[in-house]
C-alpha cells in the first residue's frame, strides 16, 4: 500500500483493470505499465486473479485485490478463493469495480485486453465501461491495453472481432498496442467487418524498469558471469508441468552432452502434486534441482547458459534483452496460438529455437539446447526492437487526457448518482468481507 500522507496526492487519478487467468504474464506486464503511469497518475490497480506471495507492487500504485477468478481447462470461470462461489465472486466484483470507480474519480480508465479478449469478464467490464460512458462531461478517458499478438483462432473469430470493434468504437478513446509495428501489427490478427474507428498507437514493448539493467547488459555484451546450467521456467506454472517434466528427464543427457546442470523453477501457481512429482524426480536424478520461486527470474535467465521456457510476452522480452541462448516451447492448449505465432516470428530471425508442444520429448529438448548453444551472440536478439513501452504508454495516456481537458482537475461526473443513472446494478448483493487488499501481496 502506498504510504499514508496528510497531503492530498497531486497526481490525477487513473484506474486500471487487469485479469490474469492462467499465468502471470498479464499481471507482470500490467504492473510494469502501472509503474510507468504512476510517475504521472495516482494509479489504482484492480487485480482479478490470485496474487502470488511477495508480489512487488510499484511505488505509488494502490492494488485492489478482487475475489480471485480464473479459467479452467474448458475455459469456464472458476473461483480461486475458497471463500466464494463463482456467482458470489462475480457479484462482489461488480460492486467492487463500481465502488472503486466512484471512490477514485479517475481522469482515465485503462482496461487490459477487453473487448479484444476477456469475454468471460464482460459481467464486470461492461458495467465499468457503461458507467464511464454515461458519466456527465468531462468523463474519464478510456484506454485499452493490448499485447503485441492476439489470439486469432477462435471458433467464432469473425463474430468476436466484430463485437470487439463495435464495443471499442462505442466506449474507447484509444487503443495502445504494446509492441513494435515492425514486429507485428494489430490488423494481422484482427479482421472486423466493422472498421475500428478509434486511434491505435504502438507504444513499444512494455518491460519492467527502464527496459535494461546491468545484469542483462553485461550478458548481452559478453562481460557477465554465466552459470553452467539450463534454467527451465513456465511463468506462473499452472500449466507448466509437461515442459518441466520433459526437462527433468532430459537433464542427464544435457549434462553428458554439454556439462550443464538443470534447474527447474515451478512458479507459484503449479499444483502442489505436480511440484512433489518433480521434486521426487530431482532426488533421483543427478545434476537436477527444483525451485518453487526465484525473486528475479529475468536476472537468473541472464546468468544461465541456456534458458528453456514458454513463449509469453514478458519471457520473450527478457530473453531478447539479455541475448541469452534460448529454447521456447509455446503454450498451445485449445485454440491458444499467440505464443506459437510470436515464437515463429522470432525463430525466423534466429533469436531463439522452438520446440512445438506436440513434439516435446526429452530427446527433442536436448537437441534444441544443443542448437541454442551453437548460435553466436550476433544471431540472437532483434536489433532496433522498441522496448520503451513503459515510458511511451504513460506519455500517450497523458497526452490523451490533455486533449480531452482532463488534467486541470478530476472529472466531476464520477459520482454515485452518475453511475446509478446508468442503470448499473449487480445481480446479487452479498456483503463484502475482507475482499479488498492493497499494496504488496501478503
Amino acid at each position: 500500500m502506498t504510504a499514508p500522507t496528510d497531503r492530498p496526492d497531486p497526481r490525477p487519478g487513473l484506474l486500471m483493470h487487469c485479469q490474469h487467468s492462467v499465468g502471470l504474464g498479464h499481471l507482470v506486464r500490467s504492473l510494469a505499465l502501472a509503474d510507468g503511469l504512476a510517475e504521472r497518475f495516482a494509479v489504482t490497480f484492480l487485480s482479478g486473479g490470485p496474487l502470488p506471495d511477495g508480489l512487488a507492487v510499484p511505488p505509488g500504485v494502490d492494488v485492489v485485490a478482487m475475489p480471485a477468478l480464473g479459467l479452467d481447462a474448458g475455459s469456464q470461470l472458476v473461483s480461486r478463493d475458497d471463500r466464494w462461489t463463482v456467482q458470489e465472486a462475480c457479484a462482489l466484483r461488480v460492486d467492487l469495480v463500481l465502488d472503486t470507480l466512484r471512490r477514485t474519480r479517475p481522469v482515465a480508465v485503462v482496461v487490459e485486453l477487453y473487448p479484444f479478449g476477456r469475454k468471460k469478464f464482460a459481467f464486470e467490464l461492461g458495467p465499468l465501461l457503461e458507467a464511464v460512458h454515461a458519466a456527465p462531461a468531462p468523463r474519464p478517458a478510456v484506454v485499452v491495453s493490448l499485447r503485441d499478438i492476439l489470439v486469432g483462432s477462435r471458433r467464432d473469430q469473425q463474430r468476436h472481432d466484430d463485437r470487439a470493434s463495435a464495443t471499442t468504437n462505442r466506449y474507447v478513446d484509444e487503443v495502445l498496442v504494446h509492441g513494435d509495428p515492425g514486429f507485428a501489427r494489430l490488423e494481422e490478427f484482427f479482421h472486423p467487418t466493422l472498421p475500428l474507428e478509434v486511434p491505435v498507437t504502438y507504444t513499444g514493448f512494455v518491460v519492467p524498469g527502464t527496459g535494461d539493467d546491468a545484469t542483462m547488459r553485461a550478458r548481452r555484451e559478453g562481460t557477465g558471469t554465466v552459470a553452467p546450467r539450463v534454467l527451465v521456467s513456465a511463468g506462473g506454472g499452472l500449466v507448466g508441468e509437461p515442459l518441466l517434466r520433459a526437462a527433468a528427464l532430459a537433464a542427464p543427457a544435457v549434462h553428458a552432452a554439454h556439462g550443464l546442470t538443470t534447474t527447474l523453477v515451478t512458479g507459484p501457481f503449479m499444483p502442489d502434486g505436480d511440484v512433489r512429482g518433480l521434486e521426487e524426480l530431482a532426488r533421483a536424478t543427478p545434476h537436477l534441482e527444483v525451485l518453487r520461486f526465484v525473486r528475479d527470474l529475468a536476472g537468473e535467465m541472464a546468468t544461465s547458459a541456456v534458458s528453456v521456457s514458454q513463449a509469453g510476452y514478458n519471457t520473450t522480452m527478457d530473453l531478447l534483452r539479455a541475448g541469452v541462448p534460448a529454447v521456447v516451447v509455446p503454450y498451445a492448449a485449445g485454440r491458444e496460438d499467440e505464443q506459437a505465432e510470436r515464437s515463429r516470428r522470432l525463430a525466423r530471425v534466429g533469436a531463439l529455437d522452438v520446440v512445438d508442444a506436440d513434439d516435446l520429448t526429452p530427446a527433442s529438448l536436448t537437441a534444441a539446447v544443443g542448437a541454442a548453444l551453437r548460435r553466436t551472440a550476433s544471431d540472437r536478439g532483434v536489433e532496433g526492437l522498441a522496448l520503451d513501452g513503459r515510458r511511451r504508454s504513460a506519455e500517450v495516456v497523458a497526452a490523451l487526457c490533455r486533449r480531452r481537458g482532463l488534467l486541470g482537475g478530476r472529472p466531476g461526473g464520477i459520482e454515485a448518482a452518475g453511475i446509478e443513472a446508468a442503470g448499473i446494478e449487480a445481480d446479487v448483493r452479498i456483503a463484502p468481507a475482507e475482499v479488498v487488499g492493497a499494496g504488496t501481496a501478503p
